[in-house]
């Protein structure tokens, strides 16, 4: 398995291509509230676009109970797979790795629905399997403390009754699972110094499409007027709300301020849960909600906000991720209000404004800061965006991309000689 540290406050530069290779990226869910949402924009879309910049032809496979495919971006080939439950997604896993046809393949999240059919492949189909991890699965659970305990019939109940919950490929069970076996990967990538340090392997942050995103290419005035924000200062949250995003603070913060102009606007809404409909109960008055919008029309929304905010909280769900709206406000030259919380503090540096997380009173202090020195937050927004060209474009994930399968493209993995045996079972 490859691994080693990497700064993630030095800069790379371009490598060449790679040798003509084709690779196939699993990912357990590529449903709207999964890998489909944003339009794709998101790690697993992000690293296929890297890998194209290096010249390789990318397919990506993956399970989804959507009834029609989520708008996905249409220069990939993307292969959709019915999502299902035990025993009917081991039918649905085999049709899958079937219809693999890259040299490599790299699978995406410490899933049984990822990783674990990916493990198959890899034995199946003799190609090496590199992993891609970004977020610490079991954080969702309650971490390394998380134990399946069940009381008298339950298990049975969980294994054998049609909703039982063992049936989930992606159950708590199966996940503690696919984290021991992270060493049977050829290769792993990831995207903070969190997960580094748990699993080991190398940092590809993540990249976003500088070109795209170009400020330069966007009115001010004409992105406000287009989505209704003209009489508004504009904190922007250009992400999915959930708990541990913080957002609850800058709406304190906002209250503390007591400015009826100053307004919290969330891009979308969450695809997993009623959270933002919990914010809008409380907080009506300080916020607007856009609607979701294509991910290459973010960028003139971004262009319309005065702050973007990345608020985290420190938990071991926020300490595992790279926000990508943090990039998204980066790349926008936009002054970018954000928390101390696992790499955001190396990844801005001195480039946006950095508070506790949770503290409400330095949020507000801040917020006046950035909105009473408009010249000031907008040099420190172009300092940003140059910090993003230069660390976290997709050409500098290219590179990173670069180093782990360069030794792949010229070496096999080992069959177990076990026949078609699940090699996480063992």
């Amino acid at each position: 398995m490859l691994g080693s540290s990497q700064n993630l406050d030095k800069p790379v530069q371009f490598v060449a291509p790679l040798p003509p290779c084709k690779v196939s990226i699993i990912v357990g869910d590529l449903s709207v509230k999964g890998a489909g949402r944003w339009g794709g924009a998101v790690r697993p879309f992000l690293l296929a676009q890297a890998l194209k910049r290096l010249g390789c032809q990318v397919e990506i496979l993956g399970f989804t109970d959507d009834l029609a495919a989520p708008p996905l971006p249409t220069d990939l080939v993307v292969k959709r797979f019915a999502q299902g439950i035990y025993p009917q997604f081991l039918g649905a896993a085999s049709q899958l790795i079937r219809q693999i046809e890259g040299d490599i393949i790299y699978a995406y999240k410490t899933k049984a629905s990822s990783f674990g059919v990916g493990l198959l492949a890899r034995q199946w189909r003799r190609r090496p399997l590199v992993l891609d991890i970004d977020d610490w699965e079991m954080s969702w659970h309650g971490g390394d403390q998380w134990r399946y305990h069940p009381q008298g019939k339950q298990r049975y109940r969980d294994l054998i009754k049609p909703d039982g919950a063992l049936r989930q490929p992606d159950h708590p069970v199966y996940l503690q699972r696919m984290e021991q076996l992270t060493h049977r990967a050829d290769g792993i990538t990831l995207h903070t110094q969190f997960l580094q340090r748990r699993f080991g392997g190398i940092c590809i942050p993540n990249g976003k499409d500088t070109d795209i995103f170009d400020p330069n290419a966007y009115s001010y005035q004409a992105s406000r007027q287009r989505y209704g924000l003209t009489d508004y200062r504009v904190l922007m949250f250009p992400g999915a709300p959930r708990p541990y995003k913080g957002l609850e603070d800058i709406l304190a913060a906002l209250e503390l301020r007591d400015r009826p102009d100053e307004k919290l606007v969330i891009v979308g809404g969450s695809p997993y849960d009623d959270y933002d409909q919990t914010l809008r109960q409380r907080w009506s008055h300080r916020i607007i909600q856009l609607p979701r919008v294509p991910h290459h029309q973010m960028p003139s929304v971004i262009a319309a906000a005065d702050i973007v905010v990345v608020p985290q909280q420190d938990t071991a769900a926020a300490q595992a991720q790279f926000p990508l709206k943090l990039t998204d406000g980066m790349a926008m030259a936009k002054p970018i209000l954000a928390t101390r919380v696992g790499d955001i503090p190396e990844i801005l540096t001195d480039t946006g404004y950095l508070v506790a997380p949770g503290d409400v009173q330095a949020m507000a202090i801040q917020i006046e800061q950035i909105l009473a020195h408009p010249r000031a937050a907008a040099e420190r927004g172009q300092q940003a965006r140059r910090r993003c060209v230069e660390h976290y474009s997709l050409d500098a994930m290219a590179t990173g991309l670069s180093t782990v399968l360069s030794p792949l493209l010229t070496t096999k993995p080992q069959s177990s000689g076990r026949g078609l045996s699940h090699p996480w079972s063992r």
